[in-house]
């Protein structure tokens, strides 16, 4: 796959680092079992989170405000979606594991390492010693866009096999997350539905998080049809407001009929749509409606998704009916928000998600 470049703009603001004027109390209720580090989940199954997918070296400028030609140095730092998802719950004191490919390189041993030291089970990591450990160069540039550009020719992360898959851990998950930047190649794309059916058949709750990256794609077109292509098969999923536009085809991402319509299909449990620092909407077959956010001074966005369903999943996994009830999702949903809310703060992906102290004092005052 050739390298790309990309801007991509961000959600988040950069405005003083204040509380919402609107959210003054935080029940801490609804995610009191994980917060007390409840070992399971519903009914007395394993609150181990499995994220799937790729992991790479986040390239970071020293500084912000510039564009990539313009940066002076950069900052390796450990990224890729899934991988940021899993080390998030661990920090927030979740149960994790991680199921990728990396080069047998040096850099994928110090991947591998790092998913040790944030306590996440790398059992499921591969090593390829014919591919390279993927690399991405971000920054924030002064007009609040950020801007990509990508190194993998394939990179070691699109070559996991389905016979390198490790079946037992799949098993004991509750919760399997995974994106869609694993289905754009072969053989990781047929790796990847495998590795969903072992996760269904086993009982896991499927969580998917599209995080559309175009321009590793073939075309716009083979974006659309991969990303919906297993769309149907998801329990909960997140997606922006961007990919709202772009997966229906540039209808309006405020519309709640358009979500409800063309992407809350019958099957699922729960959509999220995440606002950046505006917080999020969220959808069940039974309710929806708007979880305001968190305003902080945003240094780097880069990982506040994956912060966010970090969130998300570490209280779900202790609580796999959460969607069922409103007021305990809407707590959730807050907790989710601030934790997205830390990451922007700080620069790069894992070295920024927060634990779960950072969070709570985030958050408004905690009401026991």
């Amino acid at each position: 796959m050739a390298m790309a470049s990309v801007r991509q703009t961000s959600r988040y603001q950069l405005i003083p680092s204040t509380i919402c004027s609107s959210q003054t109390s935080f029940s801490i209720r609804g995610v009191s079992k994980a917060l007390a580090n409840d070992a399971s989940g519903a009914e007395g199954k394993s609150s181990l989170v499995i994220c799937f997918g790729e992991m790479l070296i986040d390239f970071v400028p020293t500084v912000g405000g510039v564009s990539l030609a313009d940066a002076p140095e950069f900052k390796k730092a450990p990224g890729g979606a899934p991988a940021n998802v899993a080390v998030g719950i661990s920090r927030l004191g979740g149960s994790s594991a991680f199921i990728g490919k990396v080069g047998q390189d040096e850099f994928g041993y110090m991947l591998a390492g790092i998913l040790k030291e944030n306590n996440v089970d790398n059992s499921g990591m591969r090593f390829d010693p014919d591919a390279r450990t993927a690399l991405a160069f971000v920054t924030l540039r002064a007009d609040g866009d950020r801007e990509f550009m990508f190194f993998c020719h394939p990179s070691a992360d699109m070559l996991l096999r389905e016979s390198e898959l490790n079946v037992d851990l799949l098993k004991q998950g509750s919760i399997f997350h995974y994106g869609s930047i694993s289905l754009i190649e072969e053989p990781c794309r047929s790796t990847h539905l495998a590795a969903m059916n072992i996760a269904k058949k086993s009982g896991s709750i499927l969580s998917y998080d599209p995080n559309l990256r175009l321009q590793l794609w073939p075309s716009a077109d083979a974006a659309r049809e991969g990303i919906m292509s297993i769309w149907e098969q998801a329990d909960v999923i997140k997606i922006s407001e961007d990919e709202i536009s772009f997966l229906t085809g540039g209808d309006d991402p405020h519309d709640d009929n358009v979500v409800l319509t063309k992407l809350f299909h019958p099957n699922l449990k729960l959509l999220i749509v995440t606002l950046g620092g505006k917080g999020c909407r969220y959808y069940t077959k039974n309710f929806h409606g708007k979880v305001g956010g968190i305003k902080v001074n945003a240094v780097d966005t880069t990982g506040a998704g994956d912060a966010f369903v970090s969130g998300l999943l570490f209280i779900l996994a202790s609580n796999l009916n959460l969607y069922q009830d409103e007021e305990r999702l809407r707590e959730t949903l807050t907790f989710a928000n601030a934790c997205g809310a830390v990451t922007v703060t700080q620069r790069g992906a894992i070295p920024s998600l927060p634990t779960r102290d950072a969070v709570l004092k985030l958050l408004p005052k905690v009401v026991a």
